[in-house]
């Protein structure tokens, strides 16, 4: 397979840049639109790295927006279909440059939290059962050990940092003064729902969904949207199946891979990132590439 040229910054010359996240860049289109463009940048304990990952972003999208599709029947997205990227886009090198990254989205109000969900007990969740036999202030049975799978699977949302700062994991009466009641229930209904059926159809592709992170957004009525990304190897640890094991980190599709190698280093965790290796860039866009093929062909 050809690996397309990395994309690490895009410029897009007739639209406002509203921000630069840690992988996608956001601009503005009119009132009611926003375009988005999942770069190849990578980041790693909240800080972007300064090597890319060619064709990262292309799989991402992919990824994402297959699982918008197949999670429509739970809750609607934010994806937009009133415009086309040659509408949005008119120059038509600039939107090569972006084809196959790009979207075009309703304009919404995100929520200050993230919706995360765990199905099993691994990475800040093993290290908080560790401590206090908890994690989100929800009690677990005793005597689990890394890696091993929940009796069902829990929420356990966090707040969402600035570029470059740490979330915070909360409770979920943690985000009823922020979002509300009925908001709260709801995001937390969904996002345990839509991770269960994702779950189940990840498995039969061998697949096993250890946990991942949701976002949601408001509309001027109060509709809830999913948006942002859904179940990426960015947003997910996604474990083989066949590889599984309790009591150790399985190896994963996921950029837990790159997170293993930049614990070998004597890195402080702040930015500026390291340099990657070659080997690790190209085994890094591979992974996401084997994972987007076993959950979106047949």
């Amino acid at each position: 397979m050809n690996v397309p040229a990395a994309l690490y910054e895009s410029s897009i010359s007739n639209l406002k840049l509203l921000a630069r996240g840690k992988v996608r860049d956001i601009y503005e289109i009119d009132a009611q639109h926003l375009l988005i463009v999942t770069t190849d940048r990578m980041s790693a304990f909240d800080v972007i790295l300064p090597d890319p990952i060619p064709g990262k972003g292309r799989v991402l999208t992919s990824v994402s927006n297959f699982w918008f599709n197949k999670m429509r029947h739970i809750m609607p997205n934010h994806l937009a279909t009133d415009l086309t990227l040659q509408q949005v886009i008119p120059d038509a090198e600039e939107r090569a440059h972006v084809a196959c990254r790009a979207i075009i989205v309703k304009r919404l109000q995100p929520l200050p939290v993230e919706a995360i969900v765990r199905g099993y007990l691994i990475g800040s969740g093993w290290k908080d059962y560790q401590k206090t036999g908890e994690v989100g202030g929800i009690k677990l049975p005793a005597g689990l050990q890394q890696a091993s799978q929940l009796p069902e699977p829990i929420y356990t949302p966090s707040t969402k940092a600035e570029v470059g700062d740490h979330d915070i994991n909360i409770s979920f009466a943690d985000t009823i003064p922020l979002l509300g009641q009925a908001v709260a229930e709801k995001v937390r209904e969904a996002s345990l729902k839509i991770y269960s059926e994702a779950a189940t159809y990840a498995r039969e592709r061998g697949i096993i969904i250890a946990d991942t992170k949701f976002e949601f957004g408001l509309d001027k009525d109060g509709t809830l949207y999913l948006i942002d990304e859904v179940l990426t190897p960015d947003s997910s640890r996604f474990w083989p199946a066949d590889q599984y094991q309790v009591g150790i980190s399985p190896p994963s599709f996921d950029k837990q891979y790159l997170r293993d190698y930049l614990e070998t280093l004597d890195w402080d965790k702040t930015a500026p990132g390291p340099s990657l290796p070659a080997e690790v860039t190209e085994q890094c866009a591979a992974k996401y590439r084997e994972a987007e093929i076993r959950l979106t062909q047949d």
